[in-house]
């Protein structure tokens, strides 16, 4: 099912964030939000999640299981990588499909060491893997790609395009260079869109 925006309305007291904002996000497709800072690009995948309630307008298609990657890592400290992935995936997953999963991510060196202890790139690569492998219809992904050196933004885009499948995904970057790399469209916001 695609997303489905229509006159979307978002304002935080006299500050007007989003205004009838109109856009499609076909099922199945790749999405680049861009735009300056403080253009509403975070407000928008807010109310897509539903962690954020529209003043006007109407939002279809998002009531599917969803996975995000915040601006914040929000990941379980306290355990491994394997076992954040591992935390939203159904019944007992292979633990060694997911070891190969990271690894991938160049994580390979740690598996198996508390997520509190890795650098905040790394924890980045965890938190994009848990949101990819996670069995869901549409991913939200706010500047998935921050702290990242370039090998590794190579390895972290391959990874989103190689488990996009039939997943909408909308991904919001800075970068002018991800939407052709993802083959992806891009919806341009501008203040009060």
């Amino acid at each position: 099912m695609d997303v489905v925006l229509r006159s979307v309305q978002k304002r935080y007291g006299d500050q007007l964030v989003l205004s009838d904002l109109t856009a499609n996000f076909p099922e199945g497709s790749i999405t680049c939000i861009m735009g300056p800072s403080g253009c509403g690009k975070t407000t928008l995948l807010r109310l897509i999640l539903g962690l954020e309630q529209a003043d006007a307008g109407e939002l279809l298609g998002i009531d599917v299981p969803k996975a995000a990657v915040f601006q914040e890592h929000r990941l379980f400290e306290a355990v491994s990588p394997v076992s954040n992935v591992a935390a939203v995936l159904p019944g007992r997953p292979d633990r060694s499909l997911l070891c190969e999963e990271l690894s991938h991510l160049g994580l390979a060196h740690h598996l198996h060491v508390p997520t509190r202890t890795l650098s905040g790139g790394m924890k980045r690569r965890v938190a994009l893997a848990r949101a990819m492998l996670a069995p869901a219809a549409l991913v939200v992904l706010d500047e998935p790609f921050t702290g990242l050196d370039l090998s590794s933004k190579e390895h972290a885009m391959s990874f989103v395009k190689r488990h996009a499948g039939e997943k909408t995904i909308l991904l919001v970057t800075h970068d002018p260079t991800d939407p052709a790399f993802l083959d992806a469209s891009t919806l341009w916001l501008t203040p009060n869109s």
